[in-house]
């Protein structure tokens, strides 16, 4: 059996590799987040220091990037305040495949009464566009990054939760499954532990997706003031300091290097996503 595991692994890791177009897209994610979560090793100042007296200085050898409105240097914001997106997205994504996988797994194996409940609820929720959740939501509980977090997990399980269950329907149905029935295997552990690692495919390969798609939310709602505070660095936040027509036009590196870093960033998650797409595709 370890053999097969290590035969498919290996199965795996040449077909990923061999598309260049997803090792493009990891060797960009990497690099941006060795450049973020190392932060310090690259530049020497707080993002968060202000200095008036050297507001929009242009790049140089003390400010690689000049500084914005407030005298902060441009660089080190970037890099900070990509390590919190990044975790923002790492971390909304992961909540809400673990929410939606439980789910899913729930509503496909039972079935019936519980199944309908969950497809009802999750359609609720899809009724309303994510956007309107969050601004209702975040009324009530405020700003944070946490918060944040929180919003989008409670708001984005619903298509985890629908692609799990539909996996589970159909793997439900395997012999392998009549013969855990048969001899007596808990209902959790035929979910848990025999179903739910055979659609680990899917799950990896939403959650990958997700990351991007929340690390763009939190720069349109930060954008819009919404989102971060603005005292906390992040892409998004950096995206609202320069919404000034004036700064985008004479002042452009401001915004320029977070939309720059943000598109890198989702880039290399789509590229990535399509490899991975390949490696868990059964059919070919």
């Amino acid at each position: 059996m370890k053999e097969i595991k290590y035969g498919l692994s290996k199965r795996s890791i040449k077909k990923l590799v061999s598309n260049k177009l997803a090792l493009v897209g990891l060797i960009m994610i990497l690099t941006v987040s060795i450049l973020c979560f190392g932060a310090p090793l690259f530049t020497n100042y707080n993002p968060n220091d202000i200095n008036t007296t050297e507001k929009f200085v242009e790049p140089s050898q003390q400010h690689l990037l000049g500084t914005d409105a407030l005298g902060r240097d441009t660089w080190s914001r970037l890099l900070y305040g990509g390590r919190l997106s990044i975790i923002i997205g790492v971390a909304s994504s992961f909540s809400a495949a673990a929410i939606g996988t439980v789910l899913g797994c729930i509503s496909g194996y039972f079935g019936g009464k519980i199944d309908w409940l969950l497809i009802y609820i999750s359609e609720i929720f899809a009724c309303f566009p994510q956007i309107i959740l969050v601004l209702v939501i975040m009324a009530f509980v405020g700003q944070g990054v946490w918060v944040m977090i929180f919003i989008f997990a409670i708001t984005g399980w619903t298509s985890s939760m629908r692609l799990v269950r539909s996996k589970i329907l159909s793997l439900k149905t395997e012999p392998y499954v009549e013969s855990c029935k048969v001899n007596n295997v808990s209902k959790m552990s035929i979910m848990f532990k025999h179903l739910l690692p055979n659609t680990m495919g899917i799950i990896i390969l939403s959650f990958t997706v997700e990351v991007a798609v929340y690390i763009l939310a939190e720069a349109g709602l930060s954008f819009l003031g919404i989102g971060v505070p603005k005292g906390v660095p992040t892409w998004g936040n950096m995206l609202n300091a320069a919404r000034n027509l004036s700064t985008m036009q004479t002042h452009p590196l401001v915004w320029l290097t977070p939309g720059t870093a943000i598109s890198l960033v989702v880039l290399g998650i789509n590229f990535l996503g399509d490899g991975l797409r390949d490696v868990f595709d059964v059919t070919e």
